[in-house]
């Protein structure tokens, strides 16, 4: 008889090999950190010795859980912002605290959380992105947990890194370092198509290819990700990332809501694994993954729960339960993604799908010892029925709950017996993560109060102290105008501009934090088509700061940034109580007039219907200058042929508020 360390007897053991053998009255024997050998108790028993014997009375033995996408040090962040969009979750809240707080030490107990989390949860293998990447491999690695580590890369500035060189030097030494590690796969992260630039995904594909690691990558999350692509790229995600090189890597995509089936065929020709992410893409109304047609077409399809920030949990029976009824509720068909379909998408297709299966994913002889034990003699799991072999599997997936998994092993190590963590101090970290959320409320707190700091929360906020001289006056036609602007000689043109501009104004119920303009400016050609379009926003400060005579005004712009997102989005995230549109359409010149340069707009307002005006402006540096220029001002508006008794202070704005 053979000798091994750990011999598993009377246990109702699911394998989730190929063959689906099930074993009711079953052993599993363990030598190091592998499995020897599973089958019949009587069979084992009667070829191997072992140094403990484990009677499992009656619970299910089954591979550990593989949960096949998640953030996990937004642990941290759980609950911060809930039942919003998810570009407003993502760029309002997320990614303003993450650039405030994110650190190695924040991401190294955030994981530790998690994994504490994970564990009570029969995970015992997880993949995930995020910053800080060496850290989180190093935390799970203290846990005893099995991880793909993704290095999160992306073109704009992240809390660990201000340039997307920097992330990918940071990936590079990572891999490098942990490769072959016995427990974690270093992988590289390029966040998503819309967050990297062709040249980063290129550079991560050439980067994983080069090291034969997986690349980690959301794609096709929401509806507006593939129609925003179609637009600018003339394609869906699928075919651009291809274009990209991208499946030169051992590909793992995240979400993949909204691809159509020639995509799934590329994902299946190239051997990409897919990660669905029930909870997470209902949570923020992502929709529903096309889980059934990707089955059927032979993906190796796994299940995550997403960070916990976006779920707001890491219970993998909660997604087990979900990813099934989806399927049969958007399907119609009550078929549809049966039980043992769903766990082995939690196990030994999971561990496919990153890239690991010939490590994990299925109790079979040769694989690492990562199990669990599952109670089901519990009053919401009986009675049990034993003449259908899929009522095991049944069992799991629509009656288990996370609390009776009892015992968690990982490489042959114990990380939890009869429900007591082995390797984390639970009260230790919950303490520790409540410090932190006292950190957050407050950094919350503070900025809610003011739209100039949400403002700068979401980034590219330029300070603008730029005082100007101004005058508007009401004219009944712009053409005689426009003759002299162009023909005079007393009047050089520097350079002009046709635009069509949208201006959405909101306004606050405190007015002392002035009002935020959002402004899309259609750039018009010669031939009157629009060749361009910009987007900003400014946030201006009190009307005026003084006046000089025939109603010439002195004003400024306190902060302008530049608009990314949608004009949904701002109304979302600001939440104005009041909002004022107004359309125009605007010839404008930068001309010198006696030595001194000056702004001259044409504007014709559409929306409302308030008619023409002659708008001067410049900006000015100090009162004597500002004096100087609205006596220059008037003198332009009477060469120009303008009654300058119809000059007004107000700003179109405030003739419609």
């Amino acid at each position: 008889m053979k000798n091994v360390d750990l011999l598993f007897t009377n246990a109702n053991i699911l394998t989730m090999d190929e063959q689906f053998h099930q074993y009711r009255q079953g052993a599993l024997a363990v030598s190091g950190n592998s499995i020897v050998a599973v089958g019949p108790e009587e069979a084992i028993k009667k070829e191997y010795t072992a140094n403990q014997v484990i009677d499992c009375a009656g619970k299910i033995l089954m591979p550990g859980l593989v949960n096949a996408h998640t953030h996990v040090p937004m642990t941290l962040l759980r609950g911060l912002a809930d039942d919003l969009r998810l570009d407003v979750w993502l760029m309002g809240y997320m990614m303003p605290v993450e650039r405030e707080f994110v650190s190695p030490d924040f991401v190294q107990l955030g994981t530790k959380l998690a994994c504490a989390e994970m564990i009570r949860s029969g995970v015992t293998t997880f993949n995930d992105m995020y910053y800080f990447e060496e850290d989180i491999a190093k935390a799970t690695a203290s846990v005893g947990m099995r991880a793909v580590c993704g290095q999160s890369v992306m073109k704009f500035p992240t809390p660990d890194s201000k340039f997307y060189e920097e992330s990918l030097a940071m990936s590079r030494e990572f891999i490098q370092g942990w490769k072959d590690h016995e427990l974690i796969v270093p992988a590289v992260a390029p966040h998503a198509p819309y967050t990297c630039t062709p040249e980063i995904l290129q550079a991560c594909a050439q980067l994983a290819a080069e090291f034969d690691v997986p690349l980690h990558i959301h794609i096709s999350e929401t509806a507006l990700e593939v129609e925003n692509m179609r637009r600018d790229q003339d394609m869906p995600v699928v075919p651009y990332v291809k274009k990209q090189g991208l499946f030169d890597a051992k590909v793992i995509a995240a979400h993949c809501v909204h691809i159509d089936e020639g995509e799934i065929h590329t994902l299946k020709h190239y051997n990409a694994g897919v990660s669905h992410n029930p909870s997470s893409n209902m949570k923020l109304s992502s929709g529903v993954a096309p889980v059934k047609k990707m089955l059927e077409l032979g993906l190796n399809v796994g299940i995550g729960t997403d960070g916990p920030a976006s779920n707001n949990d890491l219970d993998m029976f909660e997604e087990l339960r979900l990813a099934s009824f989806l399927q049969k509720g958007f399907s119609g068909d009550p078929t549809a993604l049966p039980a043992s379909e769903t766990l082995l998408m939690a196990t030994r297709m999971g561990a496919n799908a990153l890239h690991i299966g010939h490590l994990t994913g299925s109790l079979t002889a040769g694989k690492r010892a990562d199990l669990i034990l599952l109670d089901t003699n519990k009053l919401h799991n009986s009675p049990h029925f034993e003449h259908d072999p899929q009522g095991t599997y049944a069992q799991v997936v629509y009656a288990s709950k996370a609390a009776d998994v009892s015992d968690v092993m990982v490489n042959g190590k114990w990380l939890m017996q009869n429900h007591q963590l082995n390797t984390l101090d639970e009260d230790e970290l919950i303490a520790a993560s409540q410090e932190y959320a006292k950190k957050i409320d407050l950094f919350l707190m503070n900025r809610e109060t003011s739209v100039l700091s949400k403002l700068i929360a979401i980034g590219g906020t330029s300070e603008e102290e730029s005082f100007e001289i101004q005058a508007k006056v009401r004219v009944n036609d712009l053409e005689p105008i426009f003759a002299k602007i162009v023909n005079s000689p007393e009047v050089e043109i520097v350079r002009k501009r046709h635009y069509k501009e949208y201006d959405d104004y909101f306004f606050f119920t405190d007015v002392e934090q002035g009002m935020l303009r959002y402004r899309e400016d259609d750039f018009v050609n010669e031939k009157g088509d629009v060749e361009n379009v910009r987007s900003r926003l400014t946030l201006i400060g009190p009307t005026s700061e003084g006046n000089f005579g025939q109603e010439v005004l002195l004003s400024r712009s306190r902060y302008l940034a530049p608009a990314s997102q949608t004009l949904r989005f701002y109304r979302e995230y600001f939440k104005p109580h009041l909002e004022k549109e107004i359309e125009k359409d605007r010839r404008r010149f930068l001309i010198k007039f006696m030595n001194t340069e000056f702004f001259i707009n044409l504007d014709e307002i559409a929306t409302p219907k308030i008619g023409c005006f002659l708008e001067i402006k410049s900006r000015t540096w100090s009162r004597q200058d500002a004096e100087n220029k609205a006596d220059l001002v008037a003198k332009l508006i009477q060469f120009l042929g303008v009654d300058i008794q119809e000059t007004t202070s107000e700003d179109y704005i405030e003739m419609v508020h």
